[in-house]
Parts: structure tokens; C-alpha cells; sequence
């Protein structure tokens, strides 16, 4: 079955290692809770807001054991006003065994505040 997992996360200012440090740590969180390996994804698409763009956060799944040759995209989160600021988001689809309701979704520091009803109490 092929699934989604989401996830989002903030980071405090506009530059690259804040960047790549957020979407590794988003990443990494997101394949440890729902028990995957790389091999077991079929791409990965991820946002960011338009007050991010000291670099591309794909840049840092090169660097993770197994992620060299997952498919990854990079694009812009839609502006909406009011929306929340300095965000990086993840949909990584991957193949699995789990339901629907037993995927959990990732969402790490402001990023709590998009979806409370999926956020893990840690």
C-alpha cells in the first residue's frame, strides 16, 4: 500500500544551516516513528515559505544513509496572510504494510500549532 506522511516543522531565521539542520531533524523523526527505510519511499516533495530560500532543504537527505537515490522536489508553500511563518513541510510517500490510522504524522516546534489533532505527545 502506498501511503502519505506528513510532517512540518519552523526554523528561527532565514539561512542554510538552520535550514538543512530543521529538515534533517524533520526527516529523520518522521522515518524513526513510522518505522521505514529509504528503499521503501517513492519520492518526497518538499515546501517551503516564501521567507525561506537560503538554500534547497533536499540538499541534506544526500547526506543521510540510504536517501542518495530517493526522488526529492523542492517548491514554494502557497501565501497565504496569516500563514505561519519560516515553515519547512515534508510529504514523503512511502510503500507499507500500516493503515491509514496508524501513520503518524510529524509536526516539530511552531509547526505543532498547523495540526494539534496529529501532534505526538512526546
Amino acid at each position: 500500500m502506498i501511503r502519505g506522511l506528513r510532517g512540518a516543522t519552523t526554523v528561527e531565521e532565514n539561512n542554510g544551516d538552520s535550514i538543512l539542520a530543521a529538515t534533517k531533524e524533520l526527516m529523520l523523526e518522521i522515518q524513526e516513528t513510522n518505522g521505514f527505510h529509504p528503499e521503501d519511499i517513492s519520492h518526497i516533495i518538499i515546501t517551503m515559505t516564501e521567507d525561506l530560500n537560503a538554500t534547497f532543504p533536499a540538499r541534506v537527505l544526500r547526506d543521510i544513509a540510504g536517501y542518495q537515490l530517493v526522488p526529492v522536489m523542492c517548491a514554494q508553500e502557497i501565501a497565504v496572510p496569516g500563514g505561519l511563518p519560516k515553515c519547512i513541510r515534508l510529504m514523503v510517500t512511502v510503500n507499507t504494510t500500516k493503515f491509514q490510522n496508524e501513520i503518524k504524522h510529524i509536526y516539530l516546534n511552531d509547526a505543532v500549532n498547523l495540526r494539534p489533532d496529529l501532534t505526538l505527545d512526546k
